[in-house]
C-alpha cells in the first residue's frame, strides 16, 4: 500500500521544503485564476439567458450589463488588493470579517466559501465533461463516471503538491488566454473592415414592453457568475514567492486586466454578431464559429474552453484546503485540517474537498444546470462581507486615500449584496434554497466545534505549581484464551509494569474452565488467575463486572491497566481471521474512566 501511495503522490518531503512549494506569478495566475477566467465561457451567456425569451429586441440589453459587471470587477480587483496587503496571511474575506465583524461574520464568510469551493469542483467539472458528452453523445450514460474521474485525477495532482501540479495544469490556461484574445483581435479587425456595424447587428437603445427591473436584476446576478474566483488570489497569498505580497498583487491585478478584456471583448463581438442563447451551442463557440467557421482555430477554441472549465476546479484545491487550515487554527474547523500531508499540502482538505464534490455530482447525476442555481450565492456573500468590512477598516483607520477606498468598497459592497440578494430569490426554488439551508448548518457546526475545544481547553489547562505527575499504584489485567507464546509475552509485559498482575480467562462451560486451570497449575507461573462463566458466551460481560468488583474493592489501585495480546499478522488479509475479540475489548473499554488500555503486539509467521 506504501508502494502505491508513493508511486501515485510522490516520496514524502521534508518540512524545511515548504518555501519550494510556493509558486511564482507565471504559475501562480493559470492556476488560481482559472476559475474566474473560465467564466468567460458562461458569463455572458448566463446573462442573456435570463432575457432569451425577449428576442433579438432585448440582445442589447446584455451590454449595459457587461458593463456593469466590468465596473464591478474593478471595485472588486481594488478591493482585493487592499486585502491581500491589509491581510497577507491569506483567508480573503473570512479575515477581513473576522478581525472587523468578529469570529461569527467570519465564520458567516469561511462557511460560503468553502460551499463555494465545493460547488465550483462540481459546475466545473461536469461543464468540463458536457463538452466531451456533447462531442461524443455515446458517453452520456457514462457523466456521472467521467466526472469522478475527473475529480479523482484533479485530487491525486494536488495531493503530490502546488508547485507540481502547477508545472503541468498552468499550460491549458495559458492557450486558452492566447485564443480568446486572439479571437478578440480576429473580431475587431474583421468589425473594422465592416465598418463596425455587421448586417445582423441589432438595434440598440429600444427597450422592450417585456423589460422589468427585476429581469434586468436577474440578468445582472447571473452574469456575474464571471466574477466567480476572483477571491481566490488573496485567500492563497501565503503560497506565492518572496514577495508575497507584491507578487499576489500583481497577479490579481494581470487577473483583473485579463478578465476585463476576454468578458469585455467577447460580450461586444457577440452583440455585433446578433447572437442569440441557443441551448444546443454555447455562445462563445457560436462566436468563433462565426469567425473561424469550422477549421482548426474553432475546434482549438473549443478545446481549450473545455480544458480550462475542468482546471477551474483546481482553483478549489489552492483555497479550500488553506481556508479550512486557518479556520481549523481559529478552532471553527476540526484540527485534522491544520495538519500537512506528505507533500507538505493540506491533504485532509484536499481529499474532503473532493467528497463533498463527488456527492454533488452524484445527486445531481452530473447536470450542470441542476447545479448553477446553487452557484455564485456563497462568493457574493463573502464579497459582501469583505467589502463592508474594509470600509470599517477605513472608517476606523482613516489612513491616506480612505476617501477613495471607501467609495469603492461602499460600490463594490452594495452592488455584491444586491447579487446576493436577487441570486437568493430568483434561484430559490431552482436548487438555491439548497444553499440557504446549509449555510447555516456549517456555522452551526463551526460554532459547536469552537465550544467543544474550548471545553477541553479549559479541561485540560493545569496550575504547573500545584499540579506535579505523581507515580500511581496499577494492577495489570491480562484477558486470555488459552496458554500460548502471545500470552506469555503479554504477561512478560505486565510484570514489567506492576508487581500485581491478574490473568482473566472467560469459560463457556465448566469443563473448559476446569481445563484451563489445570493448565494454569502445570505452567506454575506464580500470578493469579480469576476464572468466570459465561452462560451467554459473551467475553465482554464478564470482563467488565470484573472490572468493576476491582474498581469498588477496598484499596483498589488508583489505575487498572488492561494488557490486550494483539497478533500482527504479514499479510493484511489475515487479519479478517484474527484480534475481533482485542479490537471489541479496546474500544468499549476506552470509555471507561480509569481503565488504561494498552496492545501487546506479537508478530505471526507465515
Amino acid at each position: 500500500m506504501s508502494t502505491f501511495k508513493r508511486l501515485l503522490i510522490g516520496p514524502p518531503k521534508k518540512s524545511r521544503q515548504l518555501r519550494e512549494e510556493r509558486i511564482s506569478k507565471l504559475k501562480a495566475l493559470p492556476i488560481l485564476s482559472s476559475d474566474a477566467l473560465s467564466s468567460v465561457a458562461y458569463g455572458y451567456q448566463a446573462a442573456l439567458s435570463e432575457i432569451a425569451f425577449i428576442g433579438v429586441a432585448g440582445l442589447w440589453i446584455g451590454l449595459p450589463i457587461a458593463g456593469v459587471i466590468v465596473l464591478l470587477l474593478i471595485a472588486l480587483i481594488l478591493s482585493y488588493l487592499q486585502v491581500i496587503h491589509a491581510y497577507p496571511n491569506g483567508g480573503g474575506a473570512y479575515a477581513v470579517a473576522s478581525d472587523q465583524f468578529g469570529p461569527v461574520a467570519g465564520l458567516v464568510a469561511g462557511a460560503a466559501l468553502l460551499i463555494d469551493y465545493t460547488l465550483t469542483v462540481a459546475v466545473s467539472v461536469s461543464s468540463g465533461i458536457a463538452a466531451i458528452t456533447t462531442a461524443y453523445p455515446s458517453l452520456l450514460p457514462w457523466t456521472v463516471p467521467l466526472c469522478l474521474l475527473g475529480i479523482l485525477g484533479i485530487m491525486v495532482m494536488n495531493l503530490r503538491g502546488m508547485n507540481e501540479s502547477a508545472s503541468i495544469l498552468m499550460w491549458p490556461t495559458y492557450l486558452f488566454i492566447i485564443s480568446i484574445v486572439a479571437m478578440e483581435v480576429v473580431g475587431f479587425i474583421h468589425l473594422s473592415h465592416a465598418g463596425w456595424h455587421y448586417k445582423q447587428t441589432p438595434q440598440f437603445g429600444v427597450l422592450p414592453k417585456e423589460i422589468t427591473v427585476l429581469l434586468i436584476l436577474r440578468a445582472f446576478a447571473s452574469g456575474c457568475s464571471a466574477l466567480t474566483g476572483i477571491e481566490a488570489i488573496s485567500n492563497a497569498t501565503p503560497q506565492f514567492r518572496e514577495p508575497t505580497i507584491r507578487n499576489a498583487q500583481k497577479t490579481l491585478l494581470w487577473l483583473g486586466l485579463l478578465l476585463a478584456i476576454m468578458f469585455a471583448g467577447t460580450s461586444y463581438l457577440t452583440f455585433m454578431k446578433g447572437l442569440q442563447v441557443n441551448s444546443n451551442f454555447t455562445l462563445l463557440g457560436m462566436l468563433a464559429q462565426s469567425y473561424f467557421h469550422t477549421g482548426f482555430f474553432f475546434y482549438f477554441i473549443q478545446f481549450t474552453t473545455f480544458a480550462v472549465l475542468i482546471l477551474a476546479a483546481n482553483t478549489s484545491y489552492s483555497g479550500f484546503p488553506l481556508l479550512a487550515a486557518l479556520m481549523a487554527r481559529d478552532r471553527f474547523m476540526p484540527r485534522m485540517f491544520e495538519l500537512r500531508g506528505d507533500r507538505l499540502g493540506y491533504s485532509n482538505g484536499i481529499i474532503v474537498l473532493s467528497v463533498l464534490a463527488s456527492i454533488l455530482i452524484i445527486a445531481f447525476n452530473g447536470q450542470t444546470d441542476e447545479l448553477i442555481p446553487l452557484y455564485a450565492i456563497g462568493v457574493f456573500l463573502s464579497f459582501t462581507l469583505a467589502q463592508t468590512g474594509l470600509v470599517k477598516r477605513w472608517f476606523k483607520t482613516k489612513t491616506s486615500g480612505w476617501i477613495w477606498r471607501t467609495a469603492i468598497n461602499s460600490f463594490g459592497g452594495l452592488l455584491s449584496a444586491i447579487v446576493t440578494v436577487v441570486f437568493a430569490v430568483a434561484k430559490f426554488t431552482q436548487g438555491a434554497w439548497i444553499v440557504l439551508v446549509v449555510l447555516p448548518l456549517i456555522i452551526y457546526f463551526g460554532i459547536q466545534v469552537h465550544r467543544h475545544y474550548d471545553r477541553i481547553a479549559d479541561h485540560l489547562r493545569i496550575n504547573m505549581a500545584q499540579l506535579k505527575p505523581l507515580a500511581h499504584k496499577t494492577i495489570v489485567i491480562v484477558p486470555i484464551g488459552g496458554v500460548n507464546r502471545v500470552v506469555a509475552g503479554t504477561l512478560s509485559y505486565a510484570l514489567s509494569v506492576s508487581d500485581q498482575v491478574i490473568a482473566f480467562y472467560v469459560g463457556f462451560d465448566d469443563e473448559s474452565i476446569e481445563k484451563m486451570e489445570q493448565k494454569w497449575k502445570q505452567w506454575d507461573t506464580g500470578i493469579r488467575l480469576v476464572t468466570a462463566r459465561s452462560q451467554y458466551r459473551s467475553v465482554v460481560r464478564p470482563l467488565m463486572r470484573f472490572l468493576t468488583t476491582v474498581e469498588n474493592y477496598e484499596g483498589a489501585p488508583d489505575h487498572i491497566i488492561v494488557a490486550i495480546p494483539q497478533f500482527v499478522t504479514r499479510r493484511w488479509w489475515h487479519n479478517i481471521l484474527h484480534n475481533q475479540t482485542s479490537i471489541m475489548l479496546r474500544t468499549i473499554l476506552l470509555y471507561r474512566k480509569d481503565i488504561v488500555v494498552t496492545t501487546v503486539p506479537y508478530h505471526l509467521g507465515d
